[in-house]
């Protein structure tokens, strides 16, 4: 019997694994939920970031000041962007206009630039939120700079509509080192993208499930868990719980029988 056909049993739930950073914001509702519900939550970043040297930019052919616009769906991308603008000696113009994915990605702009002298466009959360912005902006040169590793709603929609865009590589999305989680076990392993996934294989090629329940933030990421052979226990965002916390308290209550 395979893993997909395999469904864990609804046992209690005293330890999860959250793969992504530890949160700094002593706030956080990932430590409100262990001290909620007396659990173990560890965190661990099953992906890391590469950045994208000067050469392997350079051999991209891409010209930033042929651009009269950029699209940030990342910190990251923003970090390596400035870098690599900085290693090339590019000097980025004033009128240039910045169309941020979120307020929070908007926010981290202003770690380069004065955000208040300068064009920045703010979707809500998500890239159909900052292609419904592009779509007034269609006579601009958008730079695209992103992961290796990227969703393909904004370059289709860029295409389809026949706008000006470049996609520049700046950085490299790449499995962690988790050689040292061999041996711990987790009731929950919570992910929120496929590269936690793929991670999860390339450290474990002989990973089985058993009881270890897993929870998937967002649909390509559920995807993701099912074409693994994985069974997913918790799928978040749910109408009733718009974040992971949400949707793991609810299976938590569930599992753990509290009313």
């Amino acid at each position: 019997m395979t893993n997909k056909e395999k469904e864990p049993k609804l046992k209690e739930v005293r330890s999860i694994l959250v793969s992504q950073p530890k949160p700094s914001d002593s706030k956080s509702p990932y430590y409100q939920l262990a001290e909620k519900y007396n659990l173990k939550v560890d965190f661990r970043p099953f992906i890391q970031i590469e950045p994208a040297d000067l050469k392997d930019f350079r051999k991209q052919k891409v010209d930033i000041l042929a651009h009269t616009a950029v699209i940030f769906t990342s910190r990251n991308a923003v970090d390596h962007f400035f870098r690599l603008a900085q290693e090339s000696k590019v000097e980025i113009p004033a009128d240039m206009k910045y169309f941020c994915i979120s307020e929070q990605t908007s926010n981290y702009l202003q770690k380069y630039i004065v955000v208040r002298k300068r064009k920045v466009f703010t979707g809500f959360k998500t890239a159909n939120d900052l292609i419904e912005i592009i779509k007034k902006h269609k006579n601009e040169k958008y730079l695209f700079p992103c992961s290796d590793i990227r969703k393909e709603d904004i370059p289709e929609f860029m295409e389809a509509n026949n706008i000006a865009y470049t996609e520049a590589i700046i950085y490299r999305t790449v499995a962690s080192n988790l050689s040292d989680l061999a041996d711990v076990n987790y009731d929950i392993i919570a992910f929120f993208s496929p590269s936690g996934i793929n991670s999860l294989f390339v450290n474990f090629p002989d990973f089985k499930q058993k009881e270890t329940r897993i929870a998937a933030f967002g649909p390509t990421t559920a995807k993701a868990v099912r074409d693994a052979g994985l069974h997913l226990d918790i799928e978040a965002p749910q109408p009733n719980a718009p974040s992971m916390t949400g949707a793991l308290e609810l299976y938590i209550k569930k599992a753990n029988k509290i009313k």
